[in-house]
């Protein structure tokens, strides 16, 4: 970084204070971690064999975070469930807990590992974090107390959060944030509302969330739209669904759609297609990693921009249906036919030739694709699909959805399996829908499960294009629009799923009594 030089001292000074509070770029680390997972068992280990088996984790974990910082990486992101696994009960989860303070208390565990009580998981981390010289996020597992005049307490006594938290290059505790969406976990309770975590540093402002937040508007969206931060830190245990839902291709998507730093560390662990993790910056992937085929983790190492979105951008800078409604509409093939997206039934047409314009709607969204392909294999078959509508079997995500993708076979009825491998090459592409949402993710998945870096771009018109053509064949080009607002409100909002399932029935009981009172 240089300065110019000034015709005063007090110029001068002010430049170099502000050179030294901020900095343009910073080298961020990710560690994809092939988790050590406990024997599987229906009591709970002792406190003493939970901490033998997350101390081997964290072995591994330091490995990762001193060749970081060898390289002068300045935060690292490891994984979701990264110093136990994720499969547990309430009761077996326990002895793995660590009541985790609230960061205002300003705490070094590192220097004062007893001043909340039995803490050697923190007090590691932290000294993790200072003997390196390195901010450190880590996922763990925070309990805390609660008692019997609180109507949701859990029967143990005690809520427990699926939970991440940071420590600075000085070992200090600066971060916590407690996920709010859970997925399939039993062994954490949920928050009373989303939390809305940020930070600052020298090189920009970080927020964090968890995994399967990263679907919902808060509060992921809320991070970047209202507390205005530059980078997100995510870690999660991402099991890969195609052909929309791979970790690096939706997660690439979602930095670009919301114009900010994505640090993605992913759990490794291949038999449930867990891999995929990432650093990705608004206008490309800077550095990703997708491994089905070993039991190893990896590293990984990039310098971005502290501060992405200057001058201020939010994702309304792209008008994701004016082109889409601006046109006349291209012909709809008679053929359009039904098939399955991950539980979802989109409305499909094929690209019969090597070269058109195709038009498929389903209800109010109509995709629009022009294209043109430089070789057509004569066994692939490529449809374009859209798909409005709640999403899957929990119906909670209200999904809009543009895609052109391979189908499995030359069967149509196979149009929206996984497919990982494709030889059609197209010259020109350009996807764009009449979206009821501002929130739109581009993605482009390629042959063999690899990203395009550098080779497609959105419009502020809505199209998603490519640039200077495609080097390799394409599994999907597509739009994926989440539309917040008419998401289910079944969104978890209680402290237990456990007991808030007992406060309802117990709730009906009551009704019920009272009923049968009143017919007396």
């Amino acid at each position: 970084m240089t300065t110019s030089s000034f015709r005063t001292s007090v110029a001068v000074f002010a430049l170099i204070a502000l050179h030294v509070s901020a900095q343009d770029t910073f080298i961020a680390a990710v560690y994809e971690h092939a988790v050590i997972l406990p024997n599987e068992r229906e009591t709970p280990v002792s406190r003493d064999d939970a901490l033998l088996l997350m101390n081997k984790n964290i072995d591994v974990l330091e490995g990762a975070i001193k060749q970081a910082a060898e390289q002068d990486a300045q935060i690292i992101v490891t994984p979701e469930d990264a110093l136990y696994g994720w499969k547990f009960t309430r009761e077996t989860i326990f002895p793995y807990l660590e009541d985790i303070p609230d960061p205002q208390v300003s705490w070094i565990p590192c220097e004062d590992p007893h001043r909340f009580g039995h803490t050697p998981i923190q007090a590691r981390l932290s000294c993790l974090a200072k003997n390196n010289s390195i901010y450190i996020l880590a996922n763990i597992g925070d309990k805390k107390p609660c008692n019997s005049h609180d109507p949701t307490c859990p029967a143990n006594g005690y809520y427990q959060y699926n939970t991440n938290v940071v420590y600075n290059k000085e070992g200090k505790l600066v971060a916590r944030y407690h996920k709010y969406h859970l997925y399939s976990e039993p062994q954490f309770d949920v928050p009373e509302k989303p939390e809305l975590v940020t930070f600052n540093t020298p090189f920009g402002r970080f927020g964090m969330f968890t995994c399967f937040d990263i679907l919902f508007h808060d509060p992921a969206v809320t991070l970047v739209t209202d507390f205005h931060v530059d980078t997100i830190l995510f870690p999660t245990a991402w099991m890969n669904v195609l052909p929309l839902l791979t970790a690096i291709e939706f997660h690439s998507a979602w930095a670009m759609g919301m114009g900010v730093n994505l640090l993605v560390a992913n759990t490794h662990y291949a038999r449930l297609k867990m891999t995929g993790s990432g650093i990705y910056a608004p206008h490309s992937p800077k550095v990703y990693h997708y491994d089905m085929e070993t039991g190893l983790g990896k590293v990984l190492l990039s310098e971005v921009d502290s501060h992405p979105r200057s001058p201020p951008a939010t994702p309304t800078a792209v008008n994701w249906r004016a082109y889409a409604t601006a046109i006349k509409p291209f012909p709809v093939q008679k053929s359009t036919f039904r098939g399955l997206i991950s539980r979802d039934v989109f409305n499909f047409t094929e690209l019969f030739e090597h070269s058109g314009n195709l038009t498929v709607c389903q209800e109010d969204l109509c995709c629009y694709l022009s294209y043109r392909m430089s070789r057509k294999e004569e066994d692939e078959v490529y449809v374009l699909g859209a798909f409005t509508g709640l999403h899957g079997r929990r119906r909670r995500e209200y999904w809009q959805v543009c895609t052109l993708l391979k189908c499995k076979t030359t069967n149509l009825t196979t149009c929206g399996k996984p497919v990982e491998t494709a030889l059609t090459r197209f010259d020109i592409f350009s996807l764009s829908g009449t979206f009821g949402t501002q929130y739109v993710f581009p993605e482009v998945l390629l042959t063999k499960i690899h990203l395009a870096p550098g080779k497609f771009e959105v419009l502020k018109d809505g199209r998603l294009v490519n640039k200077n053509g495609l080097s390799e064949p394409i599994l999907t080009v597509s739009l994926f629009g989440r539309w917040y607002t008419k998401d289910s409100r079944s969104i978890p909002g209680g402290k237990s799923n456990l007991t808030t399932t007992y406060l309802l029935i117990s709730t009906l009981l009551m009704i019920i009594a009272l009923q049968n009172i009143v017919m007396v």
